[in-house]
């Protein structure tokens, strides 16, 4: 856990990936939303729903290290223009931002706002999110084969070179069933149901769009599909069922 720590969030020190990492995303991502859930209730009592989004949001950024945004940024600028598949791997590894990156955080981090301002504090339900887009994270792990021949992400691959195995997809799988339940239970079976939905189509687009841009995954892409699922997943808990 100390790895996926390490990993996913600024905690956990400075320890090297591996694939027993991976069973715990989604631990981790519903402890990570569980504490932004919470800082969303405590400032909810303290200050209007538009400033408690806007701490919320900022939360979430904290508790994170901003790892998956910089993801959505770096994977916006490789997978968005028209590249060659070599480019857009050297555009996603370089350290600055373009257009398309910070067009994609700006847009994604208004729409989080504007999800969470038209949302009761529910902690539970962002802990549920949160969930359900590390185990999508995990999911793609097990799913598509690593995008370059060297890389952090590589770490969590199985030891035999180019083998994909089926246990990080169950993992996800598990996890977004039971991120699901959660959802449903603290919200509505429907409104629930439509969030973790979200996540999935959410991620899961992305993860497409990679697949046909570079041919897997990276640990940007991971970023990017696990903060654009939470995103989606609040749009669809935010509407009015």
């Amino acid at each position: 856990m100390r790895r996926a720590l390490a990993f996913l969030t600024p905690l956990g020190g400075a320890r090297a990936p591996s694939p027993a990492a991976v069973p715990w995303f989604p631990v981790v991502g519903a402890v990570v939303g569980l504490g932004v859930g919470l800082v969303w209730w405590g400032a909810a009592q303290v200050w209007p729903p538009a400033l408690a989004a806007a701490l919320t949001v900022s939360a979430d950024l904290g508790l994170t290290g901003m790892l998956h945004l910089d993801g959505l940024v770096d994977a916006a600028d490789g997978l968005l223009p028209h590249l060659e598949t070599a480019r857009r791997l050297e555009v996603m590894a370089e350290p600055g931002a373009g257009a398309f990156g910070v067009g994609a955080a700006v847009t994604v981090l208004l729409v989080r706002w504007a999800a969470l301002t038209g949302l009761e504090p529910q902690p539970l339900l962002v802990a549920a999110l949160w969930c359900a887009s590390r185990s999508a994270m995990a999911a793609t792990v097990g799913l598509l084969p690593y995008a370059r021949s060297s890389g952090l992400a590589t770490a969590f691959l199985p030891e035999a070179a180019g083998r994909l195995t089926a246990a990080p997809a169950v993992v996800g799988v598990a996890g977004l069933v039971a991120a699901g339940g959660l959802a449903a239970a603290v919200v509505s079976l429907v409104a629930g149901t439509a969030a973790i939905l979200g996540v999935v189509i959410g991620a899961g687009a992305v993860v497409v769009f990679a697949r046909r841009r570079i041919g897997g995954f990276t640990g940007d892409v991971l970023g990017a599909a696990g903060l654009l699922g939470e995103t989606a997943g609040l749009v669809l808990a935010a509407a009015r069922w």
